[in-house]
């Protein structure tokens, strides 16, 4: 179809423009008129980051063809307030600390605009719902929805102006409201993450990913994508001219896939072209052979004997076995009254940060092949990528631009090498955002875990001795598997002194997704098990929760699982601080109403929710803080 002449407003200014009728509004707005405060985050009109007003109603311009843009009367966040002045609504979110990434709240002020201009005197309950189609990763909601109440406020003259501005000073920062220096950049939509920037003469990249788990790569033919016009280059491994590996702590992955892919959406090659179209067009023309290979999906098959293996240096397919061992284990059980032995399982998670992966890559005047990523370890990254493109370090230089959100995910170099030989190749600026589907096959998960524990203890509910063995899929690749073993290792059994423990964490190659960093990495799976126990234990034993973790937990002089000496230990102060926050009853734990005091424990008929009653406490105590 011919591109389409339209006519429009944004902003209050009149806007023409000619557009192919495949784009969308967000498109429009992002790459023709720079308005980057409209971020893409899911593409599918789920995570509200793209909110605009057309005509006065909230729109989410990933669903809205540029073509209906016609006659319209847009405004966006940039549009909101006269540059260097913020709004209520975005004073607000500044003032209460709402943004945190930063990435969602362009598209969450539009959203509190929206309903404060729907219903300037809406309640909190209908707040919630007109933002509902907004998603956020970092904060929990909690304080934007205070921002609008604020800003509600403030608005209908029930706050005076004055509620928006900073605190005053304290003689510490630590209880007290510190504003964020950044915010007022965040919430007006000026802030430019990796894929809101431009450069001049730049080039788009597109990557290919394999459609299999596991198949030796037979012959790659790139001929016809290079021949596309407005391709400019395609890269291979074969362009790699240094040492090709990369990983947090085993150099395993390379930067595309080198004589066979591991995991499905494993990059195989990629194109840099004049547009994004014209390089996802060129990837569909590269014609790549496999020869499929046996492959492994569950980490219990990873070890059996006969195994496909995945990496030829780990032919047993174990990336990392951590064990740790202090005291008799044998000596301790042998002195328990009972012992508990149970499995525990935990899943793989996306991290879903809203800002997908993106960069930009350019060699400048000097020679220097500059990286530009939201990388959350570029000293590591920077260092790696000099061996594998063979350049001396002083010729390599990372810039970190702002993180929309990383949990973790972000630790590891997944496609920055691709663009530093691309950048390389055509002496131009090379950008790569990542669909969201792609972060989804691309990107580290948290570690699947499988845990087998087993307890023992004496009738008053002391730990004599622990058995501890967790397993976890660490995927195609190593990424940060061994840190996060480490971690589950170090932090098995929780913080209480156990006299007589066996502890052993191992991860293994499948041909699954790779596992890397996630909040809490290790330590998460590891007291999932470990605090099921503990209650398991409490209930079986007909002893009081808090009470049977006071018996156990560490004081000053206890031994660490790895025996270190504690000069101090909070965890009694903690448990103090929870009982008294979820009002808690002492007694023992009841089932079905029913009592279980097997060991001669006391006849109590308290409900067992000491989950629910922490998770309730944590916001006692958070709200205690800010009241002191």
């Amino acid at each position: 179809m011919p591109d389409l002449n339209i006519d429009f407003t944004v902003n209050g200014r009149k806007v023409a423009r000619k557009v192919d009728p495949s784009r969308r509004l967000l498109d429009l707005l992002r790459d023709d008129l720079t308005l980057t405060g409209t971020k893409e985050g899911c593409g599918a009109g789920e995570c509200g980051t793209c909110s605009v007003f057309v005509d006065g109603k909230l729109v989410k311009s990933c669903l809205m063809p540029a073509a209906k843009a016609q006659g319209a009367d847009i405004e966006t966040v940039e549009g909101l307030a006269a540059p260097g002045e913020l709004t209520p609504v975005q004073r607000a979110f500044h003032k209460t600390g709402a943004s945190q990434c930063g990435f969602c709240i362009p598209g969450m002020v539009m959203a509190a605009t929206s309903a404060l201009r729907e219903n300037p005197n809406a309640g909190i309950e209908e707040i919630k719902e007109r933002m509902g189609g907004n998603i956020c990763r970092c904060t929990g909601y909690t304080k934007i929805f205070e921002a609008v109440e604020i800003a509600r406020d403030v608005i209908a003259g029930k706050l005076p102006q004055t509620a928006l501005n900073q605190d005053g000073a304290a003689s510490s920062f630590i209880g007290h409201n510190t504003r964020r220096l950044d915010a007022p950049s965040k919430v007006s939509g000026r802030l430019k993450y990796a894929g809101d920037m431009d450069m001049q003469g730049m080039l788009h990249m597109q990557v290919l990913r394999s459609p299999h788990a596991h198949a030796r790569i037979v012959k790659i033919d790139t001929s016809r994508a290079e021949a596309l016009p407005g391709v400019h280059c395609v890269i291979t491994s074969e362009d790699v001219p240094g040492t090709d590996g990369f990983g947090v702590f085993v150099h395993d992955q390379p930067i595309m896939a080198r004589g066979k892919v591991r995991h499905v959406g494993e990059a195989v090659a990629a194109v840099a072209a004049d547009t994004v179209r014209i390089a996802r067009e060129a990837t569909r023309l590269i014609e790549v052979e496999y020869e499929e290979l046996p492959g492994l999906y569950d980490p219990e098959d990873a070890l059996k004997e006969g195994a496909p293996v995945i990496h030829d240096y780990a032919a047993d397919n174990v990336v990392k076995h951590i064990p740790v061992r202090k005291g008799d284990i044998e000596k301790g059980f042998a002195e328990a009254d009972i012992i508990l032995t149970d499995d525990f399982s935990t899943q793989q998670v996306e991290h879903a940060y809203l800002e997908p992966e993106a960069g930009i890559a350019y060699v400048d005047h000097d020679d220097v092949v500059t990286v530009i990523s939201p990388s959350q370890n570029i000293t590591h990254h920077r260092h790696m990528l000099s061996h594998i493109i063979d350049k001396p370090i002083n010729k390599v230089r990372f810039i970190m631009s702002p993180v929309g959100g990383g949990f973790g995910g972000k630790e590891d170099m997944i496609y920055q090498g691709m663009l530093a030989l691309a950048a390389m190749k055509t002496h131009r600026p090379i950008k790569l955002v990542f669909t969201r589907e792609e972060s989804f096959i691309a990107s580290a998960k948290r570690h699947p875990s499988r845990t087998h524990y087993k307890m023992g203890l004496t009738r008053d509910g002391r730990i004599t001795a622990i058995e501890f063995s967790m397993l976890s899929d660490g995927g195609a690749y190593g990424m940060s598997s061994e840190g996060v073993m480490r971690k589950a290792a170090i932090l098995s059994c929780g913080p209480y002194e156990i006299h007589n423990l066996k502890v052993d964490t191992r991860v293994v190659y499948t041909n699954n997704t790779p596992s890397g960093a996630f909040r809490t990495f290790g330590g998460m799976q590891a007291q999932f098990a470990t605090e099921s126990m503990m209650d398991m234990a409490a209930e079986k034993l007909g002893l009081d929760p808090f009470e049977i973790r006071r018996r156990n937990m560490m004081k000053a002089g206890s031994l660490t699982h790895t025996q270190q000496k504690l000069n101090s230990a909070s965890i009694g102060t903690v448990l103090e601080a929870a009982e008294k926050a979820c009002r808690w009853e002492s007694g023992a734990p009841t089932v079905r109403g029913e009592t279980r005091g097997d060991l001669g424990g006391p006849d109590t008929r308290q409900p067992c929710t000491l989950g629910a009653r922490f998770a309730e406490a944590a916001t006692q105590i958070e709200k205690a803080k800010v009241a002191s």
